[in-house]
């Protein structure tokens, strides 16, 4: 049986936590502790003693717990048994996030259902060792990685996150392009409930961030939305002057339609003159509220050929929803699966995810 006379951390760098590849260790042994790390020592499920960063050497003299560690003699030397953890306490930046799928809701000023998505970053720090290693990373495990931590809490995060965009959105009672300019108040909002799921495994979180929040370039409602968003700015824009255009507009539509009068009554409205805008106005309003709308020409709806593509190996017609062709059973639609890092959906042939830029292969 090997008995080690150092104990130090060699594990990878990039690590939150690693126990050490010894267990039997002589009296008088040294311990070396970085300053951004604390050392564990830990029997049967208990947490003997912890090491601030420095020099130690290991004695019975000095420090009586290992006397509880003791299992063998050897050559006149005495030996004791335990593991020792190493956890890494200095910040570790730049933990990636992502919404694994869209957030389902409805545009709070034009009622338009939509989906958005969402990433940024997060950083944290071990602030409890020993909670962290007895809930989170348990018994004989080498090494505990930020990317196993950063899975690990995925989940819980997610759900947080999505549920406070969507009533932030909901309850601000402005369009989704507009509250998307909103990134820092809806992460202060998540920071406090986020830092409460880290505080039960002994972690703290420094930073929260959110990078984006946008609509997916695929949702056949996000060109609607930023159309009426810039109508709706038009409008500030004008201010006074958008009653008048209105009314200007409504006289070009009689000009063109018979059964509102044509040209006599485009005509006669314009006899007015200017002082008969706010009448016009009322008109525009009457419009909006539909009572002209019935002289409106009614256009007659374009039939549409039936949506349908061509099988790439058979030429047989198939239905766009349809994954496979119906005739020789070639896969038509491209496979997606999850990004290695966000877990956003992504071509199964994609060298490097569209939402993170994370390299897939």
């Amino acid at each position: 049986m090997q008995l080690y006379s150092v104990i130090k951390n060699d594990g990878p760098g990039d690590v939150l936590a690693w126990k050490f590849h010894g267990e039997d260790f002589n009296n008088g042994t040294q311990l070396i502790v970085a300053e951004s790390e604390e050392a564990l020592f830990y029997k049967d499920g208990v947490i003997e003693q912890t090491f601030d960063g420095g020099k130690y050497t290991l004695q019975t003299s000095n420090y009586p717990f290992i006397s509880r560690f003791r299992n063998m003699f050897s050559g006149g030397t005495s030996a004791f048994h335990c593991k020792v953890y190493f956890i890494n306490k200095v910040h570790k930046l730049e933990l990636f996030w992502g919404t694994d799928s869209p957030i389902q809701l409805r545009d709070p000023v034009y009622k338009l259902q939509t989906k958005i998505k969402a990433r940024g970053s997060y950083s944290i720090q071990i602030k409890d060792s020993k909670k962290f290693l007895l809930k989170l990373i348990g018994n004989n495990i080498q090494y505990f990685t930020t990317e196993e931590i950063n899975s690990y809490f995925r989940s819980a995060f997610l759900q947080f996150i999505k549920d406070e965009i969507a009533r932030t959105i909901r309850d601000s009672g402005r369009e989704i392009l507009d509250i998307a300019t909103e990134k820092e108040t809806i992460a202060a909002k998540l920071f406090n409930s986020l830092e409460e799921v880290l505080d039960e495994y002994g972690v703290t979180l420094v930073n929260f961030y959110i990078s984006a929040i946008d609509i997916p370039d695929d949702d056949p409602n996000r060109l609607k939305l930023e159309e009426a968003y810039a109508n709706r700015a038009v409008m500030g824009i004008l201010g006074d002057n958008w009653q008048a255009q209105q009314s200007v507009d409504i006289m070009k539509g009689m000009v063109t339609n018979e059964g509102a009068g044509g040209i006599a009554a485009a005509g006669a409205a314009m006899g007015m003159g200017f002082s008969s805008l706010p009448l016009m106005g009322g008109m525009t309003n009457e419009v909006h509220r539909g009572g002209l709308n019935q002289y409106a020409p009614v256009k007659e709806p374009t039939p549409q050929a039936p949506a349908t593509k061509k099988c790439t190996n058979c030429q047989a017609e198939n239905p766009l929803t349809t994954k496979f062709c119906g005739e020789c059973g070639t896969q038509l639609q491209e496979m997606q699966v999850p990004c290695k890092n966000c877990q956003a959906p992504i071509s199964s042939t994609a060298k490097f995810c569209g939402e993170c830029g994370t390299k897939q292969v």
